[in-house]
């Protein structure tokens, strides 16, 4: 039975969309720094074209494109540079610290497992032995270990390097000519599907706008949150917490952890009790309830109608395929997918009542 040009256009598109897939998996490290240099000129060109008009053609597009690029990068490595504090606070503190927790866990949870004939204990003297080796002192030791570490992830280091130069090489080229190609690609649709095309298209631009837009509001509101929670606590580095916690969200259930793993740290380190735990509990169990019943839900999650399980499976499903880059763009994606699902099923219901 030979195929209608129906069938046979379903099956051309499907080979392509096999193809664009087994290229995107192939070409996959190759690809990484212009998918992010795409997902980054996307949301910032609407800023680009807007500092176009208010300089209403006085202010060349290459200035606005590397002005809104270096606030950017500022913008980044200020995210990167809260860690910093955390850090060189937490460091040293481990030294005293780390020992007087493991004596009192000991104290804890010795009584408690004698009862059913288990012995339990910590060699506190070994562990800061350790700690004040690694920690204040046998650099040669640790030097050693990083050089070694650099010569076998050498590889690593060279692909990290090389995303740094080539993604703002990449997003200054992009914001620079994003209309152009834009309206390039919109000329090889044929004619035929072109006002679909711009329908979806259309529609795609809502959504993403809406999710980012949702998003940002998202992150400023958690970081206010915790950075206030955590300060009414008594917590020393409620600031930089609070703050990388709440724009680190922007990565779903990833930031939070990381929020969640620094902000115990930090309060076991500076109250070596479990006033800590107690502080983390309550600061981040009501800041998940805010996030997951009342902001996500009414800034992002309504406006690109994905269910929780589908946010889940799209987080693990694009990390398992492209890694952290996967993680960062599953949500996006997965909006425009379900767009595109749409829109077939639309179409598909459609056809049965034309031909009913």
């Amino acid at each position: 039975m030979p195929l209608t040009s129906v069938q046979k256009r379903a099956i051309a598109w499907l080979v392509i969309a096999g193809l664009v897939l087994l290229a995107l998996l192939r070409l996959g490290a190759v690809l990484t720094p212009f998918v992010v240099a795409g997902v980054l000129a996307y949301a910032l060109t609407p800023v680009v074209d807007w500092l176009d008009r208010v300089g209403r053609g006085f202010v060349p597009r290459w200035l606005s494109a590397l002005g809104v690029e270096l606030l950017l990068i500022v913008v980044l490595l200020g995210l990167m540079l809260l860690v910093v504090p955390i850090l060189s606070k937490d460091i040293p503190l481990m030294r005293d610290q780390v020992p007087l927790l493991l004596d009192r866990l000991t104290g804890w949870l010795g009584p408690l497992l004698a009862q059913f004939g288990v012995k339990f204990s910590f060699d506190t003297a070994s562990i800061k032995a350790a700690l004040l080796d690694y920690l204040n002192g046998n650099t040669e030791s640790m030097l050693s270990s990083l050089l070694s570490s650099l010569k076998v992830g050498g590889s690593v280091a060279v692909a990290v390097i090389g995303n740094a130069v080539l993604i703002p090489v990449a997003l200054f080229y992009l914001l620079m000519d994003w209309d152009r190609f834009v309206a390039q690609a919109v000329a090889l649709v044929p004619p035929h599907l072109r006002q679909a095309f711009d329908s979806f298209r259309i529609e795609s631009n809502t959504v993403l706008g809406q999710y980012l837009r949702g998003q940002l509001l998202v992150m400023l509101v958690l970081a206010i949150y915790y950075s206030v929670g955590l300060t009414l606590f008594g917590l020393e580095l409620a600031l930089p917490v609070g703050i990388f916690t709440g724009l680190a969200v922007f990565v779903p259930y990833v930031g939070f952890g990381l929020g969640l793993t620094l902000a115990t740290l930090a309060g076991l380190l500076q109250f070596a009790s479990l006033k800590a735990v107690l502080m983390v509990a309550v600061v981040y169990g009501i800041g998940q309830v805010i996030e997951g019943f009342f902001l996500t839900p009414r800034l992002v999650g309504e406006r690109i109608g994905l269910h929780p399980l589908v946010v889940i499976f799209a987080l693990l499903a694009f990390g398992q395929l492209f890694g952290f880059v996967g993680v960062l763009v599953a949500l996006p994606a997965s909006a425009l997918l379900l767009v595109a699902a749409r829109r077939l099923r639309a179409s598909y219901l459609a056809s049965r009542l034309y031909l009913g």
